[in-house]
């Protein structure tokens, strides 16, 4: 069984998600529907080592989401401030 300062990680990776998943760039992609369907299937682990494979893996998701954030934000001011050098 999982210990409470696994359970508040799982919490509070959670919650990270599903804010940044307000902002998700494709509104046709059921961020916050996967979401709670991997934290649902995922529910009944109980193996330490399962648990954490599971944590990185959300981790991950969460990393890569910041960064399509980040490209989005860059695609967007490179829109509206093109260079002046001629390509």
């Amino acid at each position: 069984m999982a210990g409470p300062s696994t359970r508040l990680r799982v919490i509070r990776l959670y919650k990270e998600l599903h804010r940044l998943g307000r902002d998700y760039p494709d509104e046709n992609y059921d961020f916050h529907g996967k979401l709670r369907r991997m934290f649902e299937k995922n529910r009944n682990l109980t193996d330490p080592e399962e648990i954490d494979k599971a944590l990185k893996l959300g981790e991950y998701i969460k990393n890569e989401t910041l960064a399509l954030y980040s490209l989005r934000k860059y695609r967007h001011l490179k829109r509206n401030y093109p260079s002046d050098k001629p390509s």
